[in-house]
């Protein structure tokens, strides 16, 4: 009989053994690849909101069987139930989702509406509880673009045309366009969505008027996209403007309710400049545009009569020997109809300035070696801008106010990471949601004035029990000394004195940045999955890449793909430095730019990597988009040096390592053609390539399927650059 004593002693041993186990797991494929969104997602809050005209705080949470709408009053922090999901399901008296709370949206401080069923629902609230929800409309079957506007009017497209629902009346069509390459009212499209555009439709303050977007594109090429999966196979036209060819041609209408007439604003611009920026005035009298020039290197904020549609005044120019890249509409300060907030590189950095509509510059608001990220509200009590910036780093998104009427400046958060922030409507608190390499998420309200704070959530780290590997943070010089941030992998049973392969991971191209103090350190979860299999992964935003600022930003200016492959050579450079790094194994993987950037540095510096895979790859940028390719490249006529060198059909005879391209087959993004043109001249000149095609996916792989895609990726590296002891 064994003793008590002994019967511990195993238990101890059982515990820690289980404790080791537990520490060791291995991500699955799934997991590396999915699972940060499914089963390793960290707990956060559900449909958080404020209740505009109050410091109330509503979110969806789970009580006993079912969800329910709560909200926590400040500063006194109590939290009621406003209503059960059975308060959302009774409309139709027999719900499919009788357990599940809408997505709701403010209309004002009393009432809100959400979709229902294809019904769009109003309702009301008094004294904190949800009194009715009835049917505000019927909503056809195939609307898109909806906005509902607080005056009471419904506006959405059908097709290409643009329907107005008002005062509870049926819907009127404001435009009845027959040819369906003319679109009216929809962002989709309008200038490939660049310059910030995420809207088709700009109801005024009070709800009188509606500016929207009218884009011809009847004289754009089309270009064929096939569905493959129907057989016979189908062909869809798509408009695909190339670089230097006919663009579409865009102009801005304005309807009036009152009157029932549309007018066309007076632009003056050539037909294929870009009209951005649209921003009505608080009064309602005018409407602002941002006019760029077909070559983005001009700009003129406009001013515009409502009701006419005559310009009143240029209210000033923005010009450069780049690119002037305009993301941002207007931002009226508070109670002001002559003052507003413009967003301007001019001095290098994204800064915040106040004009007034004169076009006199009253004062910088925001200055120094950093970009400011977004705009989250006006503090009005103390004359104060709520912003998001990279002031402390460019790894980090922190956030400030900064007085309007004088531009001091100061800091609200306290914690290293990146902040993201919804604000009150009188900016008195915000919502604050905030991770870094070391704090999975914390959510949490804070007064804007630093005295009180409340923490909701402290997300528990889904990753604790898994072999991670170590993370090393890495920043190397540029040819001109500009500091470049990366991050260094190790292989999880790291060995020093062992030789290990490396697979590079970017992207390297505009607007988007790799590295930054969020978790997981590492970035993504496949990253350590390769560790986990004895790889070195590194990751390193060049020049070209976001949050850096015009010098940094504008490097590439007329040469993409070479000033960045300098920059990553460095990290090769520092990579073949380090000891315990086996040169003559590295790989690189990227996609859509990064796929260029792999393919680039295959075909243009033939003997640094041995494996490369690039997904969904520009090859040839003359075949690329219009308004992307032309502010970074110019056109083929007037660049033909760039065009030429960037070119990497006139490359593949210089390919030596193993190069494996992936492509949707209806991508209308980087379309088929770059990489069928591609495989064309690899047969013409008896270059060996892999391929693989995704029928079906457009410009990337998501979902269950980009299991598959991963595995593909991490197949390929297997194959040609295996660690050893690898399974």
């Amino acid at each position: 009989m064994m003793s008590y004593q002994k019967i511990g002693l195993l238990s101890i041993a059982l515990w820690q053994c289980l404790t080791i186990t537990a520490q060791t797991k291995k991500y699955t494929m799934v997991e590396a690849t999915n699972g940060m969104g499914t089963t390793l997602a960290l707990k956060s809050l559900r449909q958080t909101s404020w209740q505009p005209g109050t410091h109330n705080f509503y979110q969806v949470v789970k009580s006993g069987n079912q969800n329910v709408w709560i909200r926590t009053a400040y500063p006194s922090k109590q939290t009621d139930t406003v209503a059960s999901a059975q308060s959302f399901s009774y409309i139709d008296r027999v719900s499919k989702t009788p357990n599940t709370i809408p997505s709701i949206k403010w209309i004002d401080k009393n009432s809100y509406w959400f979709i229902h069923e294809g019904k769009l629902i109003k309702g009301t609230i008094e004294n904190g509880k949800v009194t009715t929800n009835s049917v505000w409309a019927e909503l056809p079957k195939e609307y898109d673009n909806l906005h509902v506007d607080p005056s009471g009017k419904i506006a959405y497209t059908i097709a290409n045309n643009l329907y107005l629902i008002s005062n509870e009346e049926k819907p009127i069509a404001l435009t009845q366009d027959e040819n369906k390459n003319i679109i009216n009212g929809a962002s989709q499209g309008v200038h490939r969505n660049e310059f910030g555009i995420d809207n088709g439709i700009f109801f005024s303050p009070k709800g009188n008027l509606v500016a929207y977007y009218r884009m011809d594109q009847t004289m754009v090429a089309d270009y064929p996209v096939i569905n493959w999966l129907v057989t016979p196979a189908v062909n869809t036209n798509v408009k695909y403007p190339m670089a230097g060819g006919t663009s579409h041609q865009v102009t801005l209408n304005v309807y009036n309710t009152k009157s029932g007439k549309t007018i066309t604003l007076n632009t003056g611009a050539g037909k294929d400049h870009y009209l951005t920026s649209v921003t009505w005035s608080p009064d309602e009298k005018h409407i602002y545009v941002a006019i760029l020039n077909r070559a983005q290197n001009h700009l003129w904020l406009n001013q515009y009569d409502a009701l006419t549609g005559t310009k009143t005044k240029t209210l000033f120019e923005e010009s450069s020997k780049t690119y002037v890249e305009p993301q941002h509409p207007l931002t009226f300060l508070p109670n002001n109809n002559h003052q507003f907030i413009w967003w301007s590189e001019a001095d290098g950095y994204a800064h915040l300035y106040v004009y007034n509509t004169q076009g006199k510059l009253i004062r910088k608001l925001t200055d120094g070696a950093y970009v400011v990220n977004e705009i989250n509200g006006f503090f009005r009590r103390t004359n104060e801008i709520i912003i998001t910036t990279a002031k402390e780093s460019p790894l980090d998104k922190n956030v400030y106010a900064v007085n309007y009427l004088t531009g001091t400046m100061r800091r609200i958060d306290k914690e290293a990471g990146v902040h993201s922030i919804t604000s009150s409507e009188d900016g008195e608190y915000i919502y604050d949601t905030y991770t870094s390499s070391s704090v999975p998420r914390v959510s949490l309200i804070r007064s804007t004035d630093g005295l009180a704070k409340h923490t909701l959530l402290q997300a528990t780290n889904t990753l604790k029990d898994f072999d991670r590997p170590q993370i090393k943070s890495v920043t190397l010089k540029a040819d001109d000394g500009t500091p470049l941030y990366g991050k260094l992998i190790l292989p999880t049973a790291f060995d020093a004195k062992k030789k290990y392969p490396v697979v590079v991971y970017l992207y390297n191209g505009p607007h988007v940045q790799l590295v930054r103090n969020t978790f997981p350190e590492s970035g993504n979860l496949w990253y350590e999955y390769l560790a986990q299999r004895g790889y070195v992964v590194f990751t390193m935003d060049g020049r070209g890449s976001a949050n850096r600022g015009r010098k940094f930003e504008q490097a590439t200016f007329h040469q993409l793909g070479t000033v960045e492959m300098n920059d990553q050579l460095k990290g090769v450079a520092y990579l073949k430095s380090l000891p315990y790094v086996d040169a003559n194994k590295m790989g690189v993987h990227g996609w859509s730019f990064g796929g260029f950037m792999t393919t680039s540095l295959m075909l243009r510096h033939p003997d640094v990597f041995k494996v490369g895979v690039a997904g969904g790859p520009v090859m040839d940028w003359s075949m690329y988009e219009v308004m992307y390719t032309e502010r970074y490249m110019g056109t083929p006529q007037n660049n033909t040096k760039g065009f030429e060198t960037s070119n990497l059909l006139t490359k593949t005879k210089n390919l030596k390592g193993k190069l494996l391209l992936i492509h949707g087959t209806d991508d209308a993004t980087v379309v088929w053609q770059h990489s069928i043109n591609f495989l064309k001249k690899a047969v013409d000149e008896n270059v060996q390539v892999d391929y693989f095609v995704y029928p079906g996916y457009e410009h990337n792989v998501r979902g269950k399927d980009r299991v598959h895609l991963m595995q593909k990726v991490t197949d390929y590296f297997d194959l040609y650059l295996k660690p050893e002891g690898a399974n």
